[in-house]
């Protein structure tokens, strides 16, 4: 007979409808609780085993901590040995955060941006070539080689379309000893009296020196420059023949030498949607924005808006402003604030909602003179979005619940990245692509780019490869291979993201822990069934009790010992009809039994 250790021993449940009972669960093993629905099996399971091994855990707090966690109120229940720490994988949504993803949470995406950090190669937004770094030696050299007995001009790009008048540069500049500048293409003294023209935008270099490439004298010249010339351009230079217009750039960051275009050299961070540095400048990383949606302006169309008919000034607090240019508008077609919402033309709605700034000539009939009315108001729209952007207001919260609706960012177009992060690609795919895979087709990807990689790559993404592929497999285990890593947490079933943290649970390789299950295998597939039983025994077997609310037939047959819980629901239920392994559960008398047998 097994120690007692060896066993959760559970005595005097009374959690609900449980009847007072005992029970031994053998630990280290995969046992399930099955019965009728009602019957007691969640009551038993997380009601009382996870609830006291919950309040256990949170009773090793301080007194301070556990202030601020609120306490655990104790399940009805005498007394349980024996038991592990319990983690409870229950059928819920993993996270409203509309951040998390099935990459963030399983933190393959994080592994994927650090892949991209070392290994991606990056190309030009403008031209699509690949774009190149240096080393400052590696600079002089190519300089030598390429323009050997060639006039140069060595250039610092200072100023890259930008706005301004940059009269303190170009002061500042003249001061240092600099005596002229490339301004939007042509070569102007540094004159104490220039200024550009402030509202245009602006191409800025600075002329370092000049060479004749080749001379013995003027090599120490040079190396002295170039690091001039890098550092005020930030890692930047270009050079210029004196007959030509022609610059090509070279940098100590990636570059394209033909447009200039340069990007800084990658970092986990600039492929983080969560980060400043790679997160869309428009959507802020969200990947959608809320739009305005005139659809939902109007829901009863035979209501004038003095009856309510237009349903965001119900919501706007201060809306006269809005009445009374609404009315200004309305009367220019004949119309009043009476007239039905149906009755209003297009036209006259498009002014309403988008905006008018118009001049308009009115007849007054009862005068018999002819007068003109200046209209200027920046539409419903505008005022919504404007409204809504102050996140504090209360009208806010209203007009973006009812009148908004959510659609990818034109920007970004969902991808939830800047420009510059889609830059870099692994096997001509940015991290936006290999995110939308599924995730076979990125275990697929996986497999194959580590052949298209250099030795130094081949050495440096060994082990992460290894990382991803190892947290990946645990995924394809449970059945999920159709999610792709940019699928939001929200869109995502309640057995999706039990398998998702089950998954997760599996790749933490935690030992000496009890699980604890609600009915895993909802909605799958029979393939899928027999892959997540192995992924349960696969849990097992690295010294983890994992106990199962479960009625599948297969899962049933596959545990090492069955609680069969019933005999009915509710009050009629909450007792332990039968236990043991299940080979012996087909030959009791219990509903169950019957149900495995096909005698109903």
């Amino acid at each position: 007979m097994k120690d007692s250790k060896e066993y959760i021993e559970v005595y005097g449940a009374r959690e609900h409808n449980l009847k007072n009972i005992n029970v031994k669960i053998p630990r280290n093993e995969l046992v399930v609780i099955t019965g009728l629905s009602g019957s007691g099996k969640s009551s038993l399971a997380f009601d009382t085993i996870f609830a006291e091994g919950q309040r256990r855990y949170i009773e090793t707090f301080s007194a301070y901590a556990r202030q601020f966690l609120g306490g655990l109120e104790r399940p009805d229940v005498d007394k349980i040995d024996g038991l592990s720490p319990v983690i409870a994988i229950e059928q819920k949504t993993t996270s409203k955060n509309p951040r998390s993803t099935v990459g963030t949470v399983t933190e393959l995406y994080d592994f994927l941006r650090l892949l991209f950090a070392r290994v991606s190669d990056a190309y030009s937004l403008t031209s699509g070539k690949k774009l190149v770094s240096y080393t400052e030696e590696q600079i002089l050299h190519a300089i030598q080689n390429n323009y050997k007995n060639e006039k140069v001009m060595l250039l610092a790009p200072v100023v890259r379309s930008r706005k301004g008048h940059y009269h303190e540069l170009f002061v500042q500049m003249a001061k240092k000893g600099y005596g002229q500048a490339r301004i939007d293409g042509e070569i102007r003294e540094l004159e104490y009296n220039l200024k550009l023209d402030r509202y245009k935008t602006h191409d800025i270099d600075i002329v370092i020196d000049r060479w004749i490439i080749g001379e013995a004298s003027s090599e120490s010249r040079m190396e002295k420059s170039l690091s001039t010339a890098l550092q005020m351009g930030d890692g930047i230079i270009g050079i210029q023949k004196l007959d030509s217009d022609h610059i090509e750039y070279f940098s100590r960051n990636l570059m394209d030498a033909e447009s200039g275009h340069s990007l800084a050299l990658p970092e986990p961070n600039t492929f983080s949607f969560n980060s400043p540095k790679g997160s869309c400048f428009y959507c802020k990383g969200l990947g959608t924005v809320k739009k305005v949606n005139t659809d939902y302006f109007v829901e009863n169309p035979k209501l004038s808006i003095n009856q309510g008919g237009l349903l965001p000034l119900e919501d706007i607090k201060s809306n006269k402003w809005i009445l009374s240019q609404s009315k200004n508008i309305l009367e220019i077609f004949g119309l009043s604030l009476s007239t039905p919402m149906k009755d209003i033309p297009k036209e006259a709605l498009d002014y309403i909602y988008n905006g008018c700034h118009k001049e308009f000539n009115k007849d007054l009939k009862y005068a018999g003179v002819n007068k003109k009315i200046k209209i200027s108001f920046d539409g419903l729209v505008p005022m919504i979005n404007e409204l809504i952007d102050d996140k504090d207001s209360y009208d806010a919260v209203l007009l973006e619940r009812h009148f908004t609706t959510e659609e990818n960012c034109p920007e970004c177009k969902g991808t939830r990245l800047q420009p510059s992060s889609l830059s870099f690609k692994i096997a001509d795919k940015n991290i936006a692509e290999v995110s939308a895979m599924s995730l076979s087709d990125f275990m697929v990807w996986l497999v194959e780019i580590e052949d298209q990689f250099s030795n130094k790559n081949k050495i440096i993404a060994h082990e992460i490869l290894k990382e991803l592929r190892t947290r990946l497999q645990f995924l394809l285990d449970v059945g999920l291979e159709y999610l792709s890593l940019s699928r939001s947490t929200r869109t995502l079933s309640g057995g999706e993201s039990q398998r998702i943290r089950l998954a997760t649970q599996i790749g933490s390789q935690l030992v000496n822990v009890l699980y604890i299950l609600d009915e895993p295998s909802i909605g799958l597939h029979q393939r899928d069934n027999e892959r997540l039983i192995n992924s349960l025994k696969n849990l097992r077997d690295i010294g983890n009790s994992v106990l199962v609310v479960e009625h599948d037939k297969d899962m049933i047959l596959e545990a090492n010992e069955v609680l069969d819980v019933g005999p009915r629901a509710g009050k009629f239920g909450g007792e332990v009809l039968w236990q043991g392994k299940p080979a012996d559960l087909l030959k009791a008398d219990t509903i169950t039994a019957d149900y495995l047998t096909g005698k109903r």
